[in-house]
């Protein structure tokens, strides 16, 4: 039987560096010097963990290559598996870059520590990363491996989001959401929108003045969706969830500003502003709009295989 060939996709250690010496000159309080201790042993844990997972790798029957994830520039072809060495922010740059074919595994190299957070509440948010998608990390990525290389261990289906602007696909599905927005965070977006199936209206046109227009998979229901008010949904519905965000004056269009965009179904978006911009799983991908623009937003994107957290899986099941 052939090898198996995984890409093993890291975040950059430097991102700690960095943190570190812009704050160094800075450093004139103890409360500085602690923040300088803190970001420096997450640096190191993360150092470790790229470590410990590529000395696991070195003993099994796979080929493997190593990558920065700021180095991806093509997509990800001719592998078995994918695994991310980092937190949710590394697993959804590389979903960017791949299709429906190869499966990714997350190993969240830095997670939070609770007695942490307790004993500097008071100073600082000692908050490290969630790793909400991440099925693994340096505790169980052996087993979590074994299990994947051996069959034991199945990847699960996640919806994404395809984007359309005048009827142009956009190249990057989003994992999480997208959000329609003013550039500006201060200025109006004006725009419209309805739920359509098959090309019909599934709902009345809604004039919008607001801060812009979300839209979440159910992955990404736990993230800003959530925050903004939303609800979480199961991890492996095909349905999107919207909000128009901080609406105002929606009169009698109070309750459609908040709902569910169905699996057979997509929102289309008239905009009204000069600019705009559609950012996709947050800041760092995102594409210029501006007015007579119309955007189509669908969850018949092609699905994301990934192994999921066994808490995530076991939520599933209930729901």
């Amino acid at each position: 039987m052939a090898r198996r060939r995984l890409l093993l996709l890291l975040k950059p250690f430097d991102l700690y560096s960095m943190r570190q010496s812009n704050s160094h000159s800075r450093a004139t309080n103890p409360q500085t010097l602690q923040m300088l201790h803190y970001s420096e042993n997450r640096r190191k844990a993360h150092m470790d963990a790229i470590k410990f997972c590529q000395d696991i790798l070195q003993q099994k029957p796979v080929d493997w290559e190593p990558i920065l994830r700021n180095n991806l520039s093509q997509p990800i072809r001719n592998v078995d598996l994918v695994i991310t060495v980092g937190g949710d922010g590394t697993l959804l740059q590389a979903s960017h870059f791949m299709d429906d074919s190869v499966p990714i595994l997350g190993v969240n190299s830095d997670p939070t520590r609770i007695e942490e957070v307790e004993q500097f509440s008071n100073e600082f948010d000692a908050n490290r990363s969630t790793g909400h998608l991440c099925a693994a990390t340096v505790n169980n990525f052996q087993q979590v491996l074994d299990n994947v290389l051996e069959g034991r261990k199945a990847p699960s289906d996640l919806a994404r989001i395809s984007t359309y602007v005048n009827s142009k696909l956009l190249s990057t599905y989003a994992l999480n959401d997208i959000l329609i927005a003013h550039p500006c965070p201060a200025a109006l977006s004006r725009f419209s929108f309805k739920i359509k199936r098959d090309d019909q209206p599934f709902s009345p046109l809604v004039n919008c003045r607001s801060s812009g227009l979300r839209v979440s998979t159910a992955a990404g229901s736990t993230a800003a969706m959530l925050s903004a008010g939303g609800f979480q949904m199961p991890i492996l519905s095909r349905d999107l969830q919207y909000m128009v965000r901080e609406p105002i004056s929606p009169g009698a269009g109070s309750s459609l500003m908040h709902g569910l965009i169905k699996s057979d179904q997509y929102i289309e978006v008239a905009w009204f502003c000069n600019k705009g911009v559609i950012y996709i799983d947050g800041s760092h991908v995102c594409y210029p709009i501006q007015n007579g623009d119309t955007i189509e937003v669908s969850p018949k994107a092609p699905i994301l295989k990934i192994f999921l957290p066994d808490h995530l899986l076991a939520q599933s099941i209930c729901t």
